[in-house]
């Protein structure tokens, strides 16, 4: 272990695994170390006795519920967009070769009291239920406004600049009904909060257009894929990456302590009595815990069920999401739903999560709305664990702390908070310009 490296890197949680192989790809030279003997970290997957004895303390599941090992439960769920930057950086990364996609069966929303399919073209517009007559005409063309906006195509702007026009102003031109903003702007463009209606428009609509261009490229009833056997997939295809570049991954390194220098610097990191050094530090918030401040909590329920989400047209795997209005919070609740059709679950059983971000003590009470959506359960987990951001000073101490997952069911923040760490860290900026036919995603 003595040896000197570009960068250390420390858990193995999906942010940590994938600027990891990022790095590796690069052509630096990378340490991956982690305190557990497990790979994913806080995202890590679970079978059923393990997931019996993190929640309930023994390990012994009923036998009703099937073999433990066809449960690959995992701890951070989240769906990821077709066309988005996860898949762009899996291909980017090759990564692609080691994993099977599925596509998603369903993308909903709840809107008074009830779950929708989000309409995201303009002739689900006029086919959904979520609004009336007129409503339907208006939104149709705003859908057409946005398939048709191309940002080199001046004469598609219909005379806005979408760099100035903030998202609030572009959508009264075509006079959208509230509950219409509410699904497009949580559901569709994926924002968690309403602060985007004052923000310049283009990333509202390149957002929306992502959505809809992710839906039309598996022909599924969702615009997410998702990998068959869960997400606990990823970690250990980035390690084989990584291995692949001449990254060396060590599980079960206890303490991982990050040494600094004189001058404030990191200079390696020391487990069992020896020291690695390095030029830099990646880690998550746990490793420097002292460089890190609480932000919020998450609250989430774990579900194990016997059937689908009801009024999801039997979706084997879906999102719903539930817009703060709607349930006169300050934040979104998340349903995410998956099965033994992404070999997560032995058959007939469905795993669901519901989530979002704690705005009291109770999560049993502050979760309802999104539990009854599920109807009966066989077993249900409550959870909860706070959420940190890095405060130091990267250029200061060259470490790079990724904040903790948010309660959101998809990928587009993690990855975000990726992207963003990856320049920090190379100074320069991804290229996510791939060819998107190399990952597919099998319809049965």
């Amino acid at each position: 272990m003595d040896e000197e490296y570009d960068v250390i890197v420390l858990g193995t949680g999906l942010k940590e695994c994938i600027l990891s192989g990022l790095l590796s790809v690069d052509g630096l030279k990378v340490l991956h170390m982690d305190r557990n003997d497990y790979y994913g970290g806080e995202s890590t997957s679970l079978n059923l006795t393990q997931l019996w004895k993190h929640f309930k303390g023994d390990d012994k599941p009923p036998e009703t519920l099937g073999a433990s090992r066809d449960y690959n439960v995992d701890m951070m769920p989240k769906f990821m967009m077709a066309n988005g930057s996860l898949v762009r950086i899996l291909i980017h990364t090759s990564v692609t070769k080691y994993l099977n996609f599925k596509a998603v069966d369903g993308s909903f929303v709840y809107n008074k009291s009830k779950i929708y399919k989000v309409p995201a073209t303009d002739v689900e517009a006029l086919k959904s239920p979520l609004m009336g007559l007129f409503e339907k005409r208006r939104a149709r063309k705003f859908f057409i406004y946005v398939q048709d906006y191309e940002d080199n195509d001046p004469k598609s702007h219909e005379g806005l600049d979408l760099n100035k026009v903030t998202a609030k102003e572009l959508i009264s031109k075509y006079g959208l009904e509230d509950d219409t903003i509410d699904f497009i702007g949580h559901a569709l463009a994926l924002y968690s909060c309403d602060s985007y209606l004052d923000q310049p428009a283009l990333d509202f609509v390149k957002r929306m257009k992502l959505y809809s261009e992710s839906l039309a490229r598996f022909q599924g009833g969702s615009p997410y894929i998702y990998p068959l056997y869960g997400l606990g997939e990823l970690p250990q295809a980035f390690a084989r990456l990584s291995a692949v570049y001449g990254g060396t991954y060590m599980l079960n390194k206890p303490e991982c302590k990050v040494e600094f220098g004189d001058d404030g610097k990191v200079i390696g990191v020391t487990s069992e009595g020896e020291t690695a050094k390095c030029k830099k530090v990646v880690c998550d918030p746990s490793y420097l815990s002292d460089r890190v401040k609480k932000v919020g909590k998450v609250a989430r329920a774990i579900c194990i069920m016997s059937h689908p989400i009801p009024d999801t047209n039997d979706s084997h795997s879906v999102q719903v999401i539930l817009p703060q209005k709607q349930l006169g919070r300050k934040s979104d609740m998340y349903l995410f739903c998956c099965s033994y059709a992404h070999n997560v679950a032995p058959k007939g059983k469905y795993i669901a999560f519901v989530s979002t971000e704690a705005e009291t003590d109770d999560p049993k009470v502050e979760l309802e709305p999104g539990i009854k959506l599920l109807g009966p359960v066989d077993e249900i987990f409550y959870d909860t664990y706070d959420r940190y951001v890095p405060t130091n000073d990267h250029t200061a101490d060259n470490c790079f702390i990724s904040a903790s997952y948010d309660p959101t069911t998809h990928f587009e923040t993690t990855v975000n908070d990726v992207i963003q760490m990856y320049t920090k860290i190379t100074g320069k900026v991804l290229d996510l310009s791939v060819d998107l036919s190399a990952a597919s995603a099998a319809e049965e």
